[in-house]
């Protein structure tokens, strides 16, 4: 990911830092992350962005009762970090796998859907950071990230096995651990594989004049053709 290109030093090192998160590393390479973070960009916005990836890495494995808004699950001993997502499991063993909570149902996007999603905030602010959890075959309508300048979405898997894909381009898998970087102005989906929960970081990056718009659903022929 540190090598990734088109991504610029700030954007790279806030995805470093969600992505030791996610991961339970909490130890001196996070910390030198964070510092990084904080040197990319000092302009008052992001820097206050940089606060609130700090805060929620800061709470990695330690919870307080009625804290929301980092919305990072303690892990159990011995769990790993990303679970199969199996239909043989059920949600809530399938959560008990995940760094980051699965939160609730995602009812105020869920005209945007096809099937069950789950929505967790896990940094607001300046540069606002969600958990998406799919049920399997659960996918998001064809949409666009706007901006006149900067903006689009980076998405980071962290749990269950997913779809990416971008129009007139195959379908890539996603798998815990992996990255997309969206440019803005790219129409796309992503989704749940067919036997397999999905949950994914979505990190919107900031940008003047960003929106986002939700295009037509996700044809049962196009999902199809993803898996083969």
């Amino acid at each position: 990911m540190w090598n990734a290109g088109g991504i610029d030093t700030k954007t790279r090192c806030i995805v470093t830092v969600v992505a030791l998160m996610s991961s339970g590393i909490t130890d001196s390479s996070l910390k030198c992350h964070l510092e990084n973070v904080s040197e990319a960009d000092r302009d008052r916005g992001h820097y206050h962005a940089c606060d609130d990836v700090r805060g929620a890495a800061q709470g990695v494995g330690r919870v307080q009762p009625g804290q929301r808004g980092v919305g990072v699950r303690e892990a159990d001993a011995g769990t790993e970090s990303g679970g199969s997502g199996s239909l043989g499991s059920g949600l809530e063993e399938y959560a008990s796998s995940l760094m980051f909570e699965v939160g609730e149902p995602n009812d105020a996007y869920a005209q945007y859907f096809r099937g069950q999603s789950y929505l967790a905030p896990v940094v607001g602010g300046a540069l606002p950071v969600n958990n998406v959890t799919f049920e399997p075959g659960c996918r998001n309508n064809w949409h666009i990230h706007h901006a006149t300048t900067g903006g689009g979405q980076l998405l980071l898997c962290v749990g269950g096995r997913g779809w990416y894909q971008e129009w007139s381009s195959p379908a890539v898998l996603m798998e815990p651990g992996n990255a997309i970087s969206i440019p803005a102005g790219v129409k796309h989906w992503h989704g749940a594989a067919a036997d397999s929960r999905f949950s994914h970081l979505a990190i919107e990056i900031p940008g003047t004049e960003a929106s986002n718009e939700w295009l037509e659903p996700v044809s049962s022929a196009e999902y199809e053709a993803a898996g083969k």
